[in-house]
């Protein structure tokens, strides 16, 4: 006889599995760099940008907190690398590209929700779940959630900034559990990073959800996920939710 396993809360990733950005970042880039006169290829600067944001996420992890940088500056200094990688070298003229690039980041105009991402928060929250936020995002993502609409679906926003520990560090996951008063096995994380969202949730007892895209997967996250925790798509979770909270003694 099977028995009915209750979920109560269910944590979201944000970046790529709720919004994604309307343009490439090499797009965004060369644009406002043009609005500044400076003509630099998008594709340079994508290129460019991805090795940055690796080097400095390396040397400066959860955007310096640490180290006594703010996520302002962190990202500030990405945009200056990413430019001189891109053959500019002046930073005087990148500066003012650079906080402008900050700002707009922060504006709802620059993100597009996912589709059925709204509707599946919708339906959630009809089903009685509490919803939570936990992402690897800076300060701004509360902003950028308001003005998208989607904020109200969720109890709390919990950032890797504010709480200090970036996915899949277990204690931001503990945290999000801490806040909802909830235990790891009546909780569920949805993301679409294996080693942050499907492995980080996990390592502290919740269940977790992968969304992924229509490219193959890698054959390690083919042999430790089961199918049933694999979403093509976000309309694909509320059967998922019901075929795990149905499940055999």
């Amino acid at each position: 006889m099977a028995h009915r396993l209750q979920l109560r809360l269910l944590t979201w990733d944000v970046k790529d599995t709720l919004l994604r950005l309307r343009h490439p970042v090499g797009e965004e880039y060369a644009s406002k760099a043009r609005a500044h006169g400076l003509e630099v290829e998008a594709a340079s600067l994508g290129q460019a940008f991805r090795q940055a944001y690796r080097a400095q996420s390396l040397s400066f992890p959860n955007y310096g907190l640490s180290q006594g940088l703010t996520s302002r500056r962190w990202w500030v200094d990405v945009v200056l690398q990413t430019f001189y990688l891109a053959g500019v070298r002046d930073a005087q003229a990148v500066t003012p590209i650079a906080d402008q690039l900050y700002e707009d980041f922060s504006k709802p105009f620059t993100w597009q929700v996912l589709e059925g991402a709204e509707a599946t928060l919708r339906e959630c929250r009809k089903r009685g779940l509490r919803l939570a936020v936990v992402s690897n995002f800076d300060r701004r993502l509360e902003d950028i959630l308001m003005g998208l609409g989607l904020r109200e679906y969720f109890d709390f926003v919990l950032t890797s900034e504010a709480s200090g520990w970036p996915k899949p560090d277990p204690r931001i996951f503990r945290e999000a559990l801490r806040l909802a008063q909830v235990e790891p096995a009546m909780a569920a994380h949805i993301g679409d990073s294996y080693p942050c969202d499907y492995k980080g949730a996990r390592a502290v007892g919740m269940h977790s959800f992968l969304v992924v895209g229509p490219e193959p997967l890698e054959a390690a996250i083919k042999d430790s996920v089961s199918q049933e925790c694999l979403l093509p798509s976000l309309s694909h979770l509320l059967p998922a939710l019901d075929h795990l909270e149905v499940s055999p003694p």
